[in-house]
């Protein structure tokens, strides 16, 4: 099956089937309406290094909840939920590199870990399907291509690091409808960043992303860019704190309120 067959179901049951083990997979597609979010664990004496970059790279890093230190309960946009095992795929870093790729993370938690929730570009893709954009990794029923750029955010203390951003190849005639549909989202990355060239941001390849899966390029198609909430991944590997964990490339976290709660209108 495909995340996209779950288009209707509710985020608490897609949380629940991925609590008990029956969703390893990406999510794009899944509680269709609703918000997805990107996940970044520090300790606590690396948390506020984090708030801080968060804040000075909105971008990228969006935040939507933050919970209290030792407490997997993100209660502002999921209560009840428990941010150790409703992810479907996590990540392990020490000393900046990756350890681990487990579906839940319940014996590496600890009393002094703090976790934030990032806004996810999956959310606004439902305004472009509304718009009649083409949104090509659902087509293709895989993830969405990401890559790190030479890009470089602003540091905050010990964090630093280039921006990541996932690409969608859109129609020529449809950029404009794309830009408009998704500038209304700032609260989960809001308008590109870039469009056109990749070269112009450092990416190399385009059928080779860091991150997700490659997708076709038909012809006709310009290749857009969004900021994306990897983007944290690539800061612990520049700046190597000791412990952390995120969400698995594509393997966000299932919320509760919808992706209309977050739009200007």
């Amino acid at each position: 099956m495909k995340a996209a067959d779950f288009a209707s179901a509710s985020p608490s049951a897609i949380r629940a089937m991925i609590g008990r083990g029956e969703w390893t997979g990406p999510t794009p597609g899944m509680a269709k309406g609703h918000v997805q979010a990107n996940l970044v664990i520090l300790p606590r004496d690396w948390a506020y290094d984090f708030l801080v970059f968060a804040q000075r790279n909105p971008k990228p890093c969006p935040i939507l909840d933050i919970t209290e230190p030792g407490d997997s309960e993100p209660s502002i946009v999921a209560p009840g939920a428990d941010l150790r095992i409703d992810l479907p795929r996590y990540r392990i870093w020490r000393d900046g590199e990756l350890v681990e790729e487990p579906t839940e993370i319940t014996s590496h938690w600890r009393d002094d870990l703090v976790g934030f929730l990032l806004g996810c570009s999956f959310s606004f893709e439902g305004a472009l399907l509304e718009a009649s954009v083409p949104v090509r990794h659902i087509e293709c029923g895989c993830n969405v291509p990401m890559y790190r750029t030479d890009i470089a955010c602003r540091p905050a203390g010990r964090l630093s690091g280039p921006m990541v951003v996932s690409m969608r190849p859109i129609p020529a005639s449809l950029v404009t409808r794309a830009v408009l549909a998704t500038g209304r989202f700032p609260a989960v990355h809001g308008a590109p960043v870039h469009i056109g060239d990749p070269a112009l941001i450092g990416i190399e390849d385009i059928a080779r992303p860091d991150f997700g899966d490659a997708v076709p390029i038909n012809e006709g198609d310009v290749p857009v860019f969004w900021a994306c909430g990897v983007t944290p991944q690539a800061a612990l590997m520049a700046s190597r704190p000791p412990f952390a964990i995120t969400h698995a490339p594509g393997h966000m976290f299932i919320c509760d309120p919808k992706d209309s709660d977050y739009a200007v209108f």
